[in-house]
């Protein structure tokens, strides 16, 4: 049966060969030098062999020769894990993979990555963009800690807390006949060209739904989208964060009737807890996010 070695009387013994007898290193330890030596003796005793002469004390048997360099990379081993262990319950170290959908990859993660960073200088972060469907997928296979995005159908393998609501609208050129409205109802897009996307079937299920049926366009990428509508090919349907306002040539009108919203909230694992880094990074979109 292998002897239970504890850290400590192997902390002892380095320290009187450090120390070069049982009184200095007492005495470092802050220890009495009976409670010392009756550690080590204990110690030896689990070992089966004496580890320092007994003609010399703070000498080494070629047994205890022959441990003590095992004995410091036990330590240094237990010592640098303890620190790291400490360190990520601190949140001073560790690992964070978020995921997000490309509209909230883009306009909501730099400041919220800004933030954390500076609240948390140690943890490192890795972010990963996709449609919803995708994001969802990392999250379930426990490839991402968790993610901002929307949650289509429920999924007993995820908790989705919601955190704010993204208004649809349409996005046309700015010289296209609508472009000019502050408002739009479903029924003046008839007879247009409508280019369907991801988000589209935020239509679904509403009265504005006649729509997806008359288009024979659909495109996922968002740069090909945005290609089409710079050139006039039709129109679509976005949610507020995924307009590309850099375009200078486009514009967006909110859909008025029927008012369609996405969720937007965070996602993780049902049944797995946080890390303590991810924890951190969870309770700062909480804060961020609810506020605003």
């Amino acid at each position: 049966m292998l002897p239970e070695l504890k850290i400590q009387p192997l902390r002892y013994v380095v320290a009187v060969v450090d120390e070069g007898g049982f009184h200095a290193a007492a005495r470092r330890l802050h220890r009495s030098q009976p409670a010392l030596s009756m550690a080590i003796k204990e110690l030896e005793q689990r070992l089966g062999e004496p580890l320092f002469e007994k003609a010399g004390k703070s000498r080494l048997t070629p047994f205890g020769a022959y441990c003590v360099p095992r004995f410091r990379e036990l330590l240094t081993q237990h010592d640098r894990l303890s620190r790291d262990i400490v360190s990520r319950v601190e949140r001073r170290a560790g690992h964070v993979d978020i995921a997000a959908v490309p509209s909230v990859a883009s306009r909501l993660m730099p400041a919220l990555l800004a933030d954390f960073a500076a609240a948390h200088p140690g943890l490192h972060i890795s972010l990963h963009d996709g449609n919803a469907d995708f994001v969802r997928e990392l999250v379930s296979r426990g490839e991402v800690d968790l993610a901002l995005t929307s949650l289509w159908q429920h999924d007993e393998r995820l908790s989705f807390a919601p955190l704010m609501h993204d208004a649809v609208g349409v996005v046309c050129r700015d010289d296209h006949r609508l472009a000019g409205r502050e408002t739009l109802n479903w029924q003046e897009l008839q007879g247009e060209r409508l280019i369907r996307n991801g988000t589209s079937r935020l239509l679904e299920g509403t009265e504005a739904a006649p729509l997806l049926e008359q288009s024979a366009f659909f495109i996922s990428n968002m740069i090909s989208l945005t290609a089409m509508l710079d050139a006039g090919i039709g129109v679509t349907t976005l949610p507020r964060l995924a307009f590309p306002e850099e375009h200078r040539h486009l514009c967006f009108i909110p859909l008025s009737e029927p008012r369609v919203e996405r969720e937007i909230g965070l996602l993780q694992p049902a049944r797995r807890s946080l890390s303590p880094a991810a924890q951190a990074m969870a309770e700062l979109i909480f804060e961020r996010l609810l506020k605003s």
